[in-house]
């Protein structure tokens, strides 16, 4: 049962999710964690940071992530999970690609049709939402240890604010401010 609910799950979310892998993290969170309980909101976020830290689109890498991680936790062995992950990642990039294929001809032909470049406009602005849904859905407990004034939350809240100043102020390496948070993680949290 699960297999279906998957591929059904990744398919929708797919078919409905403009903008690339940004914009489909809030759908993907809404339907994993929310909606069929596969995950919790903890697993989601470390689900989410060692999809963005693998190569490839975080789309893809994140239903992938999310397939394993759900027949797991349903209490099915490796093998089936390898199944399931296999079969989220061909899901959410069956309809997409079919459509690239469909409508990319057309559109190239339509790049100069105002209405065209009036949906278009539209599109982005929905994207740019959906990209803050998922930023900001990630803005919670499980991503920085607990509510309160704990050294844990504290910490959190530091590195989260030293990479996003070197990341949008000084435009520093997303891979050098990943590598060194770990760092800092490490070594703070082997002291604490």
């Amino acid at each position: 049962m699960i297999f279906w609910q998957l591929f059904y799950t990744f398919l929708v979310i797919g078919a409905f999710t403009f903008g690339g892998g940004y914009s489909m993290i809030a759908l993907i969170q809404g339907e994993v964690v929310n909606h069929w309980g596969w995950m919790t909101a903890q697993e989601f976020t470390d689900l989410l940071a060692v999809s963005q830290m693998t190569p490839g689109p975080v789309g893809i890498n994140t239903a992938t992530y999310a397939g394993y991680t759900a027949v797991i936790n349903a209490g099915y062995p490796a093998w089936a999970a390898v199944c399931g992950s296999l079969l989220a990642s061909f899901a959410v990039i069956v309809i997409p690609m079919a459509l690239v294929l469909l409508v990319s001809g057309w559109l190239l032909r339509h790049t100069d049709d105002h209405r065209v470049a009036s949906v278009m406009r539209v599109v982005r602005l929905a994207v740019v939402g959906l990209i803050a849904a998922a930023a900001l859905g990630l803005v919670g407990t499980e991503s920085f240890g607990g509510v309160g004034l704990n050294k844990q939350f504290i910490v959190s809240v530091l590195i989260f604010a030293a990479v996003f100043i070197l990341s949008w102020r000084y435009k520093k390496s997303p891979i050098l401010l990943i590598v060194a948070s770990g760092l800092v993680g490490l070594i703070v949290y082997s002291i604490f």
